[in-house]
């Protein structure tokens, strides 16, 4: 997934705390809620309007930039996270095949509002069509992430472990081992938009081919219609919080937003 390029670390914009920090900094869900809090209002959906908005880094890794402007028409793209809850309801209806680490084709115990994870890009596909929607491209993913003021964040200009879930939380509050947390825990984590959990958690599934931006001139022998783009980072792996940043597809898979023109 963003293995393929060099790593460029965040960890120099973060101010590490002298002691751990509570295990729900930042959180306004507990960790593991013995029911869903959001059951089917995870359906909700924000509009997201036309216009340009920036894409890209300059500030960046090979594959991020150049930095250029990307017009796009309106469409609508999932508020939260798609949950466990949610793609039981369609693995039930079509007999798909169920994540690896589910048992009885059931999610884990008090993980009903988590992200789903360990789906492929064509079981993404296939919750969507089911659904009635579509995955969005890496361009109305960033859009919907970073806003049209070109911000490396979803919330500002400076990391903040408080505001996603990130390896960088975890080492904060003891080192203690990481997970997924429910989808739109993180209230001050939101795009301007008020999109949640678009910087850690869990990677996002894109439509899109992992392409070079025009203008740039690394060289990558993933590039092309082989892979496709993965955004957003996770709670497992360092550096890939940015807005700008993609990734191409190799080994593992998670689960992506879904939009809808």
């Amino acid at each position: 997934m963003h293995q393929g390029v060099e790593l460029k670390a965040v960890q120099s914009t973060v101010v590490k705390p002298d002691k751990p920090v509570p295990p729900d900094i930042g959180m306004r869900f507990p960790m593991y809620p013995r029911f869903s809090r959001l059951g089917d209002a995870a359906n909700e959906m924000v509009r997201i309007p036309a216009g340009e908005f920036v894409m890209g880094s300059d500030d960046r890794l090979p594959d991020e930039g150049p930095q250029h402007r990307v017009r796009l028409d309106s469409y609508a793209i999932d508020k939260y996270e798609v949950t466990n809850f949610q793609y039981k309801k369609f693995n039930d209806e079509t007999n798909r095949r169920s994540p690896t680490h589910w048992r009885n084709r059931t999610f884990p115990r008090s993980k009903a509002d988590h992200p789903v994870t360990n789906v492929s890009w064509n079981d993404a596909q296939a919750y969507c069509q089911w659904a009635g929607k579509r995955l969005p491209t890496a361009a109305e993913w960033e859009k919907a992430a970073r806003g049209i003021d070109g911000r490396t964040y979803p919330w500002g200009n400076e990391f903040d472990i408080s505001r996603a879930n990130t390896p960088l939380r975890w080492s904060a509050i003891g080192g203690k081992p990481g997970d997924t947390t429910p989808v739109g825990a993180f209230e001050g984590g939101v795009s301007p938009y008020g999109i949640y959990d678009m910087s850690g958690n869990v990677w996002e599934w894109t439509a899109s081919w992992y392409l070079s931006y025009p203008g740039n001139t690394h060289a990558s022998e993933s590039y092309g219609e082989r892979y496709k783009t993965l955004k957003g980072g996770s709670w497992f792996d360092c550096s890939f919080y940015r807005c700008g940043i993609s990734a191409p597809v190799f080994n593992r898979s998670f689960f992506a937003k879904k939009s809808q023109k």
